[in-house]
């Protein structure tokens, strides 16, 4: 069995995969393109999947399964994968507890006025003024709730927040109170205080955010996205924040990557721009490997369906 990995591990991580599967060979630290007679063996693919193409599967002709080494799969090529019947799972799941992290964080910088206090600091103004506000009794709405959503609604419980969730069926979830579905998402919203869109790019979510829904949550509301950009129509959230429909926006994905230097986000006092790093840590490949690992052994004992994480070529999610 012949694993190609594209994905850049670290020393003792690949002496510890191998030890595990001493029979299988693996092949590290390859660009695809400088591979392909490598890929041309392969059975198995360890790629974070921005480096794939159509051409690349069509090359791959012992091909049986992609373990993708993050969460998005969106710039997979799906028609010839679907076509080939190509196992694809990703690692759904790692970035759990940092972009949870980050998303407690950013409720805090805006409720407690951070930007306005580093400024103050900065200006050596003593202003007792900055109106603060409590995360205390406040309602959070999580736009998908799976591992990472899940993990956020479990920390803003230190703070007695009522958790509301979005799924597809509006199934319960462990740490979230009550639970909806995309359906009553315009009706449900006009609860929130914060809205966190953790929400993948799917048809069913592309520019699900626009300025109707916008328009129904409080005007003292805060809207984070640590999900996908294509989620949100920007035009639509832009003309929300010029009429002050909602008070401040933390943007830390968005339509076009990265963004452009003069995109009026980032001289509004209402916006936090950070540059895609909510799941950023060093803790990342650690925790992808136990997912790898434990589907290879599965897929050695040929119990596909008990894989982690696999994708509906279909649903493409």
């Amino acid at each position: 069995m012949n694993i190609l990995s594209t994905v850049k591990l670290p020393t003792v991580l690949k002496q510890q995969i191998e030890s595990k599967f001493p029979t299988v060979t693996f092949y590290h630290d390859k660009k695809i393109d400088e591979a392909l007679d490598i890929l041309a063996e392969a059975d198995i693919l360890f790629t974070y999947g921005e480096d794939l193409t159509a051409s690349h599967i069509q090359a791959a002709t012992k091909l049986k399964w992609i373990m993708v080494g993050s969460a998005g799969i969106e710039k997979l090529p799906f028609d010839e994968i679907e076509k080939r019947g190509i196992l694809v799972t990703n690692s759904k799941g790692v970035h759990a507890i940092p972009m949870a992290e980050y998303c407690l964080a950013m409720m805090l910088q805006v409720s407690r006025q951070s930007k306005a206090l580093i400024e103050n600091e900065k200006a050596h103004k003593w202003d007792r003024t900055v109106r603060m506000m409590e995360l205390y009794g406040k309602t959070v709405y999580i736009l998908g709730a799976g591992a990472i959503g899940q993990e956020t609604a479990k920390l803003t419980q230190a703070f007695s927040m009522k958790v509301l969730g979005m799924n597809q069926d509006g199934r319960p979830v462990e740490y979230f109170q009550e639970m909806y579905t995309y359906k009553e998402l315009e009706e449900t919203i006009k609860e929130a205080d914060f809205v966190i869109s953790v929400l993948p790019s799917t048809e069913q979510t592309k520019g699900l955010l626009n300025y109707e829904l916008f328009k129904e949550m409080k005007r003292e509301a805060v809207f984070i996205n640590i999900g996908r950009g294509d989620v949100v129509n920007e035009k639509d959230l832009l003309k929300v924040l010029d009429e002050g429909l909602i008070s401040h926006a933390v943007l830390d994905v968005f339509e076009h990557e990265p963004l452009d230097e003069h995109h009026p986000f980032w001289d509004m006092e209402n916006v936090t721009i950070t540059p895609h790093l909510s799941g950023i840590t060093k803790n990342y490949l650690p925790r992808v490997m136990p997912i790898f690992e434990d589907n290879l052994e599965r897929f050695r004992n040929g119990e596909l369906s008990m894989m982690r994480n696999i994708i509906d070529l279909r649903k493409r999610y």
